[in-house]
């Protein structure tokens, strides 16, 4: 089965040639309370897209399921509204799908599901020590309908130097085959191009299929729009570019399983190696 790739993007015309490219979701990020605090050190995207965004992208998409990244589970502020408020919203402006970050309890992944309440399918972003330990807990409440875990966030709360340690070291491993067991279908990380990423795309989306999941976000590497606003250059990259990931997708579905033990080896090495030339 084909991974379903999101994109993030709240560019009308950029999500237009994603979706016409193949891309399955297009990703509006709204998170931004306590993330730069979080990642304010790191070279991560920090997008801070607005419900205005879902509701253009609403328009444009008629093909690509609409992900919205909602805040994380809090109060009305001064700067912002209240977490209720912000998912009826979203709601209102056309998300089909409405991903809860950063949730550490039960209880504010139960808030979430009730304010969504079933009016759009939920995603559970795991990405911190917390909802890794309750896992079990948290799914056990029902209302979940999938699972990415956000490498990202979580490598940080662990304190590790490179996101896909948690690959390796058997983390990513242990939370696929407890979310499969709810019959959940998830994914994780983020993959570049084929051939290129710090880990080689390759080598994770690999690993994506020994581990059963079925669903990958675009890095901003693959396609960097503040890079490059060339529409007639961005169009040509995804078609090239989600081609080649279908293509080598065909090709694992005819690999055996010595493949992927293999892989599973190589890229270990690959992250040690890594690992051990970042600077904490």
């Amino acid at each position: 089965m084909a991974l379903k790739l999101m994109y993030i993007t709240n560019n009308p015309r950029v999500a237009s040639l994603a979706q016409s490219s193949g891309v399955d979701r297009i990703f509006v990020d709204m998170e931004y309370i306590g993330k730069e605090e979080r990642q304010g050190g790191l070279d991560t995207v920090k997008s801070h897209h607005t419900v205005e965004d879902v509701k253009n992208l609403r328009k444009v998409l008629n093909k690509t399921e609409l992900l919205v990244r909602v805040n994380p589970i809090h109060e009305k502020g001064e700067s912002w509204c209240s977490s209720e408020e912000e998912i009826n919203a979203v709601v209102e402006a056309g998300a089909d799908i409405i991903m809860l970050p950063m949730a550490k309890t039960v209880d504010e992944v139960k808030k979430f599901t009730e304010y969504v309440g079933g009016r759009a399918k939920t995603m559970l972003l795991l990405e911190t020590a917390e909802a890794k330990e309750n896992i079990k807990e948290i799914l056990d409440i029902g209302g979940i309908d999938m699972v990415h875990i956000g490498l990202n966030d979580l490598h940080l709360s662990y304190g590790m130097k490179f996101m896909f340690q948690l690959l390796t070291d058997g983390t990513v491993e242990e939370l696929c085959k407890i979310i499969d067991s709810y019959g959940l279908p998830y994914g994780f990380g983020g993959i570049a191009r084929i051939g290129f990423g710090m880990l080689p795309a390759e080598h994770v989306i690999a690993e994506h299929y020994r581990l059963g999941s079925s669903m990958a976000i675009l890095s901003r590497s693959f396609c960097d729009i503040y890079k490059n606003d060339n529409m007639e250059e961005i169009q040509m990259l995804f078609e090239q570019e989600m081609a080649k990931i279908r293509q080598y997708e065909k090709e694992l579905s005819l690999k055996d399983k010595d493949f992927f033990t293999e892989n599973q080896k190589e890229t270990a090495r690959l992250v040690e190696l890594i690992t051990e030339k970042i600077k904490m």
